[in-house]
């Protein structure tokens, strides 16, 4: 039986390391809130008092920590080598590519960066998007295990190459939800009402994923957060770290990105104004109240 460590069990680490114990694989989970970690027990885990603990004797150990700094002092070579020595590391945090870069080239084991998409839902019902970046061999033996948790699984290339791929997918995603909700607010100023716009748009060219599957206002979509008073989700502050790590890679590689400057700007705003544990959806909220 395959051996897991799975080391921070938050609001995306706990249901997929549920999903994997679900799946039949051994899975020992750390993290500092004691509750997640009985909760991972009773759905057919095991407790481990400290991160060394979780990745001792470990085929497979996944992170999944707030920021690249948390990957820096947990991810290391003393960690690794309490691992069986034929293990790979996946970390699924959301970090910039040069920490991501830095930890696997520092790292006595393959590791891959494997960051996802498709939030809490997703991971409650293992439907997650795996955006890897990391050697082919770490990554074929990692797939089985990618496959407990999510339904699409994109090797995106060497390592860092995750982490690029979900700055660019979520710099996008923010746009795009962004127009969404102008394009609403637009329409009710014009009197069109929320369902004839969604009936249009998402069988026209405006259809994209932030409207068909995530429209920022309720009734079109019943599975939205909108129908939820904007409960994530994928919250504000979420998507406006994310947001921070595009723009610093677009600064550190020269690209011209000023609608993804633009988006942090509005995001960091609605976050300063209370949003930040909202849905990232109920940005719409700041744009209705804004001056015209």
């Amino acid at each position: 039986m395959t051996r897991i460590g799975f080391i921070g069990l938050g609001n995306m680490g706990l249901p997929m390391a549920r999903n994997l114990a679900r799946a039949g694989f051994a899975v020992a989970g750390f993290d500092l809130n004691a509750e997640a970690v009985a909760a991972l027990v009773a759905a057919g885990g095991t407790a481990a008092p400290h991160a060394p603990g979780a990745a001792q004797g470990a085929d497979i150990v996944i992170t999944m920590l707030p920021a690249g700094r948390h990957v820096r002092e947990v991810v290391t070579p003393a960690l690794a080598a309490a691992t069986a020595p034929s293990s790979v590391f996946i970390d699924c945090s959301t970090i910039d590519v040069a920490t991501a870069r830095e930890v696997a080239a520092l790292l006595p084991r393959p590791m891959l960066d494997a960051p996802v998409s498709g939030g809490v839902m997703g991971a409650e019902n293992a439907t997650l998007t795996f955006m890897v970046g990391g050697a082919d061999a770490a990554f074929a033996q990692a797939r089985p295990v990618l496959a407990a948790m999510g339904r699409n699984i994109v090797h995106c290339g060497a390592a860092g190459a995750g982490q690029a791929a979900k700055a660019c997918n979520n710099m996008l995603l923010a746009i795009s939800m962004i127009g969404t909700c102008e394009a609403f607010l637009l329409a009710e100023k014009l009197g069109l009402s929320h369902q004839a716009l969604f009936d249009v748009a998402s069988t026209s060219s405006g259809q994209c994923w932030s409207l068909t599957t995530y429209c920022p206002v309720p009734g079109p979509v019943p599975t939205s957060p909108a129908n939820r008073d904007y409960k994530p989700g994928f919250a504000a502050a979420l998507m406006r770290k994310d947001l921070g790590l595009a723009q610093e890679a677009a600064e550190a590689f020269g690209a011209a990105t000023p609608l993804g400057a633009m988006a942090l700007e509005m995001y960091e705003n609605f976050c300063a104004e209370g949003g930040d544990t909202a849905d990232f959806s109920g940005i719409i909220q700041a744009l209705r109240a804004a001056p015209r």
